[in-house]
């Protein structure tokens, strides 16, 4: 215990005998107070990165057994005890600190080792007095309040969701990934509902009156087999999982129906409140087959079974993201597993993924967690990585290379093109700003950046070197350092050179290719590699060129290492046009000549490989914004394209890129003149796609654009079930959305179209939904107004996806002009939806506010209101200029330089 010096009363009465006894005692209390520590400095706010080193160093075999009672009134306080146990190994004894939120406000008795322990409430912690504590294992238990802020409460449910910095918003526990611990739940929830969480259970009783669920319940007091319930509160007791991580803690109680699966020695339990049976029937065994692949393959890959004790699922009506991966209990939004009849292929694709990355981070993240979060790309990377392997089986006729690209470079291109870049691997001094790190770049361009590491190093070392980094980490945390070490020891490679310039920095390279004409000189093509960003950088890649010669096409390999390289198999030939991307994976800003450019527009339709032609549209999407081709002309060819088009995800892909150019890069007068056009095109596509899927695509695509008066008029028929699509039966979630559609353009009896459907829904989640939705919806501005308004409360903003959908409903393009009055309000509250919002709310809050906008005034609120804050969060600051970025190019290209006001790459 670090020796504290005398007080002055003490000091005087020792030392009065003599000056020079006194003499003496003053210099000993000098050099005691010399050697002594100095104060800890104040607790800070959220988790800084110097607490959790010092925690993770002096603190471990941390286990948490949380016993909660839920009552049956949403507003009444969820009671709760918690026992934290851990071993405490500090030399210099300082006092422990649990993190809390609000705890003076919440906590009322702490114990500690089976005493009352005084405590102090600092900055959002239970600070534990040393002094109270011993060395080796202490027990901490603390009755309070829960906290709601990341209890996602309804009137017949609730679930957590803790990620990445949360469980401390409602439980005391040492919030931060490297200090995994073994987690207990006791739940007593109110009748009628059941409860599942991390661990398996351990049993179900009745409430005993007056009895605190303060110890676990063991299997022999659960009720017997078939016994029916009994009446009350009831009882749900979980054993302790494997050692996780706080942000993986989780539970789930409600009035859940529950379906069981068994696969391949595989039990899986899965909680949904669908209460159509058809969709139920529809959907279940595709979806207990989905993770049986998953994890077989996963284990076969890792060579590593299933790390943990059960599978459970729960699929979440308002769920915030697709899917969290919490051991033992992950949680899904349920539209995207319960899908509707005559899904599209993308439908289908994008459940299968969203499970296979799940389920990867049973490996990737649960299993082996990053020690920080500025790691937590990591966990994201693999998982995403292997989703794309692993739906390869359930998909034979998909072409993979094709879906690699699409499903992660125009979305990576989205953010890596725009001033707000960020890199892979973002620093983070503490974990209340954890939440801004999360985006396109950690999902979308890290697996790009992987898949040219496997290239690198080899499929097989890359996969025995991962193989090694779980099995040596298993229930333990690693960095990206770590694994870079352990591929680096497999293979020649430079890999540390290498993660500088593609994990470690923002940005992508401008890649422009020039094909020199024969003159004295043989022909020559030249590839040069720019930095947007003026920083001198060079991105080593394999480019696999493919070019068009008179006799057909041809590959050609070439390592973009330096500024320049030429293409010297080619030497002294002149292709028509040059296609940098034929392996799927290149990343970049590929740039042609207007001649190559013009002819590759022209050959497109007839390229025989899937992945080229994905590649060719990327790249002209990519001239588009960068004003090398009119949009008018890209529309055409896009128009003219997809009759023929064989591939369903490149149909999506158009489809997407005929409405953003429709709705945001045309002038008003030539939208209208094209309208009848696209509409004609996207619903003949309707009537001939060859597939359900395919008319699913069509159809949807259609609804997004229509708005001529015959339009507007067969969309009210087919609503009104006066008119049917072949291979499209209207659900309930379509007809809402084609309900929504009519009102956003205004018919005349829009509100009584409203009134109907509301009527029509049975399902009461989707009521919810609707219900909190209709007020953006609303032909009276005022009322609009009104909703926007009550979204500065915190309160109603709670079920994120009802509020994205609505404020998507708010700036639709047919109420721009409207809509662009809610801009400043809407930026005004970005750093309050940061701290009171889920890790992905602030990004899709503001592609919602300014997505659909194309002018220079709402460009110019922007760049005003961040001049305005030049010490605003960087981050924050980054993710504006991403969302905005959309707003600036269009606004060029529909009303022109001039009118635009200029923002330089890296500002």
């Amino acid at each position: 215990m670090p020796t504290r010096p005398p007080s002055r009363a003490r000091l005087h009465r020792r030392t009065s005998a003599s000056p020079t006894a006194l003499a003496v005692a003053i210099a000993f209390g000098i050099l005691v107070a010399a050697c002594a520590e100095p104060p800890p400095p104040p607790v800070e706010a959220g988790i800084p990165w110097t607490l959790a080193q010092h925690r993770a160093r002096t603190l471990s075999e941390v286990a948490y057994h949380t016993a909660l009672e839920i009552p049956a009134e949403r507003e009444a306080p969820i009671r709760g005890r918690s026992r934290v146990t851990f071993t405490w190994s500090d030399p210099e004894r300082r006092d422990v600190v649990l993190d809390f939120k609000d705890p003076a406000e919440r906590v009322d008795t702490v114990r500690v080792n089976g005493t009352a322990a005084a405590w102090r409430a600092e900055a959002d912690h239970v600070v534990l007095p040393a002094s109270v504590l011993r060395p080796g294992p202490n027990e901490v238990e603390l009755a309070y309040r829960a906290g709601d802020d990341a209890l996602n409460r309804s009137d017949d449910f609730l679930y957590t969701l803790f990620v990445p910095d949360r469980a401390h918003f409602s439980l005391p526990v040492f919030d931060q990934p490297d200090l995994k611990a073994r987690v207990s739940w006791e739940l007593t929830v109110p009748e009628g509902w059941v409860a599942v969480a991390n661990g398996p259970p351990a049993g179900v009783n009745p409430l005993i009156p007056d009895d605190l669920a303060g110890a676990s319940v063991h299997p022999e007091l659960a009720e017997p087999p078939g016994a029916p319930p009994a009446p009350g509160p009831r009882r749900y007791a979980f054993r302790p999982s494997r050692p996780i991580s706080t942000y993986l803690m989780a539970f789930a109680a409600g009035r859940f129906q529950v379906e069981t699966g068994a696969r391949g020695g595989f039990h899986f339990t899965m909680y949904h409140r669908e209460t159509d049976p058809d969709v139920v029937a529809r959907n279940r065994d595709a979806i207990f087959d989905l993770h049986h692949t998953a994890l077989t393959w996963l284990q076969d890959y890792t060579g590593l079974n299933y790390p943990f004790q059960k599978f459970d699922f729960v699929l979440l009506p308002p769920f915030q993201y697709g899917g969290m991966e919490h051991p033992g209990s992950v949680f899904y939004r349920q539209s995207s597993l319960m899908l509707d009849e005559a899904p599209t292929q993308a439908d289908l694709l994008g459940r299968a993924s969203l499970i296979a990355h799940e389920t990867a981070h049973m490996w990737f993240g649960d299993l082996v967690t990053m020690r920080w979060f500025d790691d937590v790309w990591t966990k994201e990377v693999f998982a995403n990585f292997m989703a794309a392997r692993i739906v390869h089986p359930s998909f034979p006729d998909v072409d993979h290379r094709l879906r690699f690209l699409l499903a992660h470079h125009p979305a990576a291109y989205g953010v890596d093109r725009t001033p707000g870049a960020n890199p892979v691997r973002q620093p983070l001094e503490n974990l209340q700003q954890a939440g801004t790190l999360y985006g396109a770049i950690i999902y979308q361009k890290a697996p790009v950046v992987m898949a040219h590491l496997e290239r690198t190093v080899g499929e097989e070392t890359f996969r025995d070197g991962l193989r090694e980094y779980l099995d040596v980490n298993r229930y333990g945390n690693a960095s990206w350092p770590e694994l870079v070490d352990i591929l680096d020891a497999r293979a020649p490679a430079d890999l540390a050179s290498w993660s500088r310039v593609w994990v470690e920095e923002p940005g992508r390279p401008t890649v422009r290719l020039e094909i020199a004409e024969p003159g004295p000189e043989p022909a020559r093509i030249l590839l040069t590699q720019e930095d947007a960003w003026g920083r001198g950088r060079r991105w080593p890649q394999t480019l696999e060129l493919v070019g068009a010669f008179p006799g057909g096409l041809e590959r050609a390999n070439v390592a973009l290492e330096d500024g320049t390289a030429e293409v010297e198999a080619w030497r002294g030939r002149s292709p028509r046009w040059v296609l940098p991307t034929g392996a799927g994976i290149e990343y970049g800003l590929f740039l042609l000549e207007e001649d190559p450019l013009s002819a590759l527009m022209e050959d497109l339709p007839a390229l025989e490989e899937a992945v080229l032609r994905g590649g060719a549209w990327l790249l002209l999407q990519d001239a588009l914004l960068e004003e090398q081709v009119a949009p008018r002309r890209l529309l055409e060819l896009a128009l003219a394209t997809l009759p023929g088009e064989r591939d369903e995800l490149l149909t999506g892909q158009i489809l997407g890129l005929v409405g953003r150019i429709f709705w945001t890069l045309l002038p008003e007068e030539e939208r209208q003149a094209v309208a009848p056009e696209v509409e004609r095109v996207l619903l003949a596509g309707v009537r001939s796609a060859g597939s359900d899927t395919g008319r699913a695509a069509y159809f949807q695509a259609w609804t997004r654009v229509v708005g001529t008066p015959a339009g507007v008029d067969r969309l009210r028929r087919i609503w009104a079930g006066e008119e049917e699509v072949p291979g499209v039966p209207l659900s309930e979630a379509r007809e809402i959305q084609l309900a929504e559609a009519l009102a956003l353009r205004g018919v005349a009896d829009g509100e009584a179209i409203l009134d109907a459907q509301f009527a029509r829904i049975r399902n009461p989640d989707r009521k919810d939904r609707f219900r909190f939705v209709r007020p953006a919806l609303s032909a009276d501005a005022a009322v609009r107004e009104a909703f926007f308004a009550s979204l500065a409360e915190p309160a109603n903003r709670e079920r994120e996806p009802w509020v994205l959908a609505a404020l998507g409903h708010l700036q639709h393009p047919l109420r721009r002009a409207h809509g662009a009055t809610f801009v400043p309000a809407g930026l005004a509250l970005v750093e309050e939806i940061q701290r009171t919002g889920d890790i992905f709310f602030p990004g899709r809050w503001l592609d919602a506010l300014l997505g659909n906008h194309n002018t220079p005034e709402v460009w110019t609120t922007v760049a005003d209101f961040l001049a305005a804050h030049p010490d605003y969060p960087p981050r924050l600051r980054g993710k504006i200029l991403q969302s905005a970025d959309d707003v600036r190019r269009a606004a060029r290209i529909v009303y022109g330089p001039d009118e635009t006001p200029a923002w330089s790459v890296g500002s």
